[in-house]
């Protein structure tokens, strides 16, 4: 079972950012990637399919032979992580927003939070949200459009800059010197983010993160593949596996097979 693969989902490309930083620093483990592109974005998904669809996805890493799962995306842990915990019997690591890293680092005491419209709008959200309340304001911003122009491998054209800039000036005149990257496919965003606002705010993503707390979790389990194991990568898309192999070399520098994938029928969306 240690040298068993770890199961990496997101609803697109996102989760990419994700895998990066849990192969830099657990190198020895095996990683299946599931990117559910057919249906991307979730965060305009309605809560049940996303709550139905990444169980079934889950369930098919299972049947794969995964030891413990990763859910690199926030809208499917904010909607589904807990149905998870409840049906499935291994580690499952979640991502949030990192609001308390980012209330931390902030000196105006003023963070800024780009993340998707169903992250926003989750109860989990809500209520780190209020864990929060008084340590610092909070401005919220829905970054509607980015996650499609990502999933087409643009990270720095017009139209993303377009975007970012109407998404972030708000945030920069109310006086936040902190941003938070509350998608996962949002980090590679961070170069023209740079660019546009140069070090008026600070980034925080939890990618590094969630790839320690896997670690934890395999160790606390004795999991962890052996010093001797022979670690592959298996990437996997619904919808299109000759873009996702073209967007991990992209975005990963990393040059590897990809095949498509066939998890149907999906939940009804209404």
């Amino acid at each position: 079972m240690n040298n068993a693969p770890i199961g990496i989902f997101d609803s697109g490309l996102g989760g990419l950012s994700v895998l990066r930083e849990i192969r830099a620093l657990l190198p020895q483990e095996s990683l299946i990637y599931v990117a559910d592109s057919k249906y991307a974005p979730y965060g305009e998904k309605p809560e049940h399919f996303v709550e139905a669809r990444t169980l079934q996805v889950c369930e098919w890493l299972v049947a794969q032979g995964c030891k413990a799962l990763v859910i690199a995306c926030n809208t499917a842990t904010m909607h589904a992580v807990q149905t998870l915990r409840e049906k499935l019997a291994l580690p499952i690591i979640g991502v949030e927003p990192g609001l308390k890293p980012a209330a931390a680092a902030s000196r105006s005491k003023v963070v800024g939070v780009l993340a998707t419209g169903n992250t926003l709008k989750s109860a989990k959200f809500g209520r780190l949200l209020a864990s929060l309340e008084g340590e610092s304001r909070f401005l919220c911003e829905a970054g509607v459009g980015l996650v499609p122009l990502i999933e087409q491998g643009d990270v720095d054209g017009p139209a993303v800059r377009e975007k970012l800039t109407t998404y972030l000036t708000p945030m920069l005149e109310a006086g936040a010197d902190t941003l938070v990257l509350g998608c996962t496919h949002y980090p590679f965003l961070s170069d023209t983010v740079r660019e546009l606002v140069g070090d008026r705010l600070t980034l925080v993503d939890t990618g590094d993160a969630i790839a320690r707390q896997l670690r934890r979790k395999l160790a606390e389990h004795d999991m962890a593949a052996s010093a001797d194991a022979v670690p592959s990568d298996r990437y996997t898309s619904t919808k299109d596996a000759a873009h996702l192999r073209a967007m991990a070399a992209a975005l990963l520098h990393v040059d590897a097979p990809a095949e498509t994938l066939v998890i149907e029928p999906a939940p009804a969306f209404d």
